[in-house]
């Protein structure tokens, strides 16, 4: 399927246009700024809107992060004591939004897999989907996004405890050659975009590995960058082409196992 870098580049002589919809039952509003700061290296947040309950004492601490982020507050009375009609009125919202025209893309904040199939269906229509959730998160809710960004690996990290307490405690060399899933999804980007000399360029590396594993992340093996979880492999080469002054290195890899 297409990346979402990809897809990206089709709107890059413009700022995309993205609605943010919080499924506040089911989010931590202590957690919303580093989320909408993630939102906005997309493109602009145009729509903010957070939904549930809130009649209930169980959002009451949603108020000042609603003030302070413009987040528009939709209120969904619970109907039933143990349904949750909060994700219906999120999904028809969405739908209301995506036949308006106006954006590009959304990001849905929830852990719940619910939205599974809104998400496969802003994607069907063109629209790039960013998902925030926790790592509890259902796999198919994941699967359906372009990029589901964990929101533990949002939090600054102040402190080595903070790493084992967020689940992101830098993984071993061993533990990294051992993960196969990981090992696999970095080879097949390679093979995908390598050279004849078998050298792929790091970026598009990382936009294939997201293609075909939307909560890909170096985070989630506690590096910050994709090049220091490539380089604690040590299953792959890895070269740097100085660039021009002002600009980054270029960062190349390709696979140490003989062809």
């Amino acid at each position: 399927r297409e990346t979402t870098r990809d897809r990206t580049m089709e709107h890059n002589e413009r700022q995309m246009r993205f609605a943010l919809l919080i499924d506040a039952d089911n989010a931590k509003a202590d957690r919303i700024e580093d989320i909408l700061s993630e939102a906005l290296k997309r493109g602009i947040v145009s729509v903010r809107r957070a939904y549930g309950d809130w009649t209930t004492q169980q959002l009451a601490g949603w108020k000042n992060y609603l003030h302070q982020f413009a987040i528009q507050p939709i209120q969904q009375f619970r109907y039933t004591v143990g349904k949750n009609a909060t994700d219906s009125a999120m999904i028809i919202d969405a739908m209301d939004l995506l036949y308006a025209g106006n954006l590009e893309g959304f990001c849905i904040v929830s852990s719940d897999s619910d939205f599974t199939r809104l998400a496969t269906r802003l994607r069907e229509s063109g629209k790039i989907v960013y998902g925030f959730g926790e790592r509890k998160t259902p796999a198919p809710f994941k699967a359906a996004c372009d990029q589901f960004i964990y929101v533990e690996n949002l939090a600054p990290i102040k402190e080595s405890d903070d790493l084992e307490k967020n689940g992101i405690q830098p993984k071993t060399t061993k533990d990294l050659k051992g993960d196969t899933r990981l090992v696999s999804t970095i080879r097949a980007a390679i093979d995908a975009n390598a050279d004849d000399d078998g050298w792929a360029f790091l970026g598009k590396v990382g936009s294939h590995a997201i293609r075909e594993l939307p909560d890909f992340s170096p985070k989630n093996y506690g590096y910050s960058k994709l090049k220091d979880l490539i380089d604690n492999i040590k299953l792959f080469e890895v070269k740097e082409v100085p660039a021009r002054e002002g600009l980054s290195n270029s960062v190349f890899i390709r696979d140490q196992r003989p062809k």
